[in-house]
């Protein structure tokens, strides 16, 4: 099944969990589609970055809010012109919720990429960009298990790989994933 007329998807999970090549191969199955890293918007603050980390701070929580809003924004600007809008970010625990509250276009989609902490680990000792400092695998993927809300397909691509990934998310979109 491939989407023929616009559409949000927006693939999240904890960091390591694939989500970047999945969105990137995913986004690449549309005849028009943009790939929207929703991270872009943070590593654009030059000064007073802040980084959310465990019991973060409302400074910390307003930048992430700023981001998701400012993608969501960016993903609904790009389905008005017609595109197709893979919007790949960490989104996870309540503001789940709240990011969904911000896209305005339909149809969307949520796709929820949970492979186990084992193989997040695994993962992310083998890439060259880290995502883990103050955050650990565990703490990271307990919060998306037992405070995320079960919207969306969830998928455990603990088996699949990036390919297969993408396949049963084409799958499984329509009836698992869809929003309304």
């Amino acid at each position: 099944m491939i989407i023929e007329h616009p559409s949000i998807i927006l693939v999240t999970g904890i960091m390591a969990s694939g989500k970047s090549t999945v969105a990137q191969l995913l986004s690449e199955r549309f005849e028009k589609s943009v790939h929207l890293r929703g991270d872009i918007f943070r590593k654009m603050i030059v000064k007073n970055r802040k980084e959310v980390q465990p019991n973060a701070g409302k400074d910390e929580m307003d930048q992430l809010r700023l981001r998701y809003r400012l993608a969501a924004q960016s993903a609904d600007a790009y389905f008005q012109a017609g595109f197709t809008v893979v919007v790949q970010d960490v989104v996870i625990g309540p503001m789940l919720s709240d990011f969904i509250s911000l896209i305005q276009s339909r149809p969307f989609y949520v796709v929820v990429l949970c492979p186990n902490s084992s193989v997040v680990t695994h993962r992310e000792d083998a890439r060259l960009k880290k995502g883990y400092g103050a955050w650990t695998v565990e703490e990271l993927d307990s919060l998306l298990r037992n405070e995320t809300p079960r919207i969306g397909m969830w998928l455990d691509s603990s088996e699949l790989t990036p390919e297969e990934t993408v396949n049963e998310i084409i799958t499984r979109l329509q009836d698992e994933a869809i929003l309304t």
